[in-house]
C-alpha cells in the first residue's frame, strides 16, 4: 500500500457543509494522483481523516445528490 502525505493536502470544503461548523472537507488532488480521495471532519483537522476509492467516491456524491438518502 502507498502512503499519501495528507498533511501536505488542499482540503475543500463541501459545498453543503453548514456555517455552524457541521463540515466535511475532503482532498480531490489524490482522485487523479493515488486514485483515492481522504475526507475528514473540519473541526478536527489533525484526527483521522477516511480514504474511500476514487471510484466509490464518485458513486457516493452521485447518489446523494439523486437523492438516495433522503433530504439533505
Amino acid at each position: 500500500m502507498t502512503r499519501i502525505d495528507l498533511p501536505k493536502a488542499h482540503w475543500v470544503k463541501s459545498s453543503h457543509s453548514t456555517d455552524g461548523g457541521d463540515c466535511v472537507e475532503f482532498a480531490p488532488e489524490f482522485a487523479t494522483t493515488h486514485g483515492v480521495v481522504p475526507v475528514r471532519d473540519s473541526k478536527d483537522p489533525h484526527g483521522p481523516a477516511l480514504v474511500f476509492t476514487a471510484t466509490g467516491f464518485s458513486a457516493f456524491v452521485a447518489a446523494a445528490k439523486s437523492g438516495q438518502f433522503g433530504e439533505i
